[in-house]
Order: structure tokens, then C-alpha cells, then sequence
């Protein structure tokens, strides 16, 4: 299995920036889709950055042009770098592995989830 290890979250006021990691272990040698998932409408989590083993990125629309994600294959970690930040990204955040055995077929990891607290 993949274990996830979260950290960087924490409160900021308005217009800051945090930076979000995520180091992964365990049965990691596979193609992997590392990235940040948080609550939604409907208690749903919904995507907010993800990348691909490739370097390929995928942002929500609601943090386009604010949030940039990357990877570390080496260390197998992922980061979000989370700047101009508002108060509706509060929110808990988690980090999530898509470990991809086929185009078919694939696992999902989870961490324990990171709070993000953005407030005057």
C-alpha cells in the first residue's frame, strides 16, 4: 500500500500564501497521479490540483492563476504552492495518489487531510 504524509497547513489571512506537502511510501512503483483534493458541495471531494508522473496539470477553475502544483519523482513528493489566497479556500485538503495499474483499472490513497484556514 501507499502511505501519505501531510504537511503545511495552518492559518493565514486573506491575500497570503501557504505551501502544501505531500510525501508518499510504501508500494509506490507504478504510474502515480499525485495531487489535492478538498470538501465540495454534497460532502464530495472535489479537485483542486493534480499531476501526473509526466509533469501534466489539472487545476480546479477556482484556483487557476493562484495555485501551482508540482512533483518531486525522487523523493515522491508533491507540493501546492497556494498564493493570493481567499476565504473560501478554507477547507480541509488531502492529499490523494491515483495509482493507475491499467487504463482500465486503478487505486486510490488518502491522507489524513491538512486544515487550511484562511481569516482576517
Amino acid at each position: 500500500q501507499v502511505q501519505l504524509v501531510e504537511s503545511g497547513g495552518g492559518l493565514v489571512q486573506p491575500g497570503g500564501s501557504l505551501r502544501l506537502s505531500c510525501a508518499a511510501s510504501g508500494s509506490i512503483l507504478a504510474n502515480i497521479r499525485m495531487g489535492w483534493f478538498r470538501q465540495g458541495p454534497g460532502n464530495q471531494r472535489e479537485l483542486v490540483a493534480v499531476i501526473t508522473s509526466g509533469g501534466r496539470a489539472t487545476y480546479a477553475d477556482s484556483v487557476k492563476g493562484r495555485f501551482t502544483i508540482s512533483r518531486d519523482n525522487a523523493k515522491n513528493m508533491v507540493t501546492l504552492q497556494m498564493n493570493s489566497l481567499k476565504p473560501e479556500d478554507t477547507n480541509v485538503y488531502y492529499c490523494n495518489v491515483r495509482k493507475y495499474y491499467s487504463s482500465v483499472d486503478s487505486e486510490d490513497f488518502w491522507g489524513q487531510g491538512t486544515q487550511v484556514t484562511v481569516s482576517s
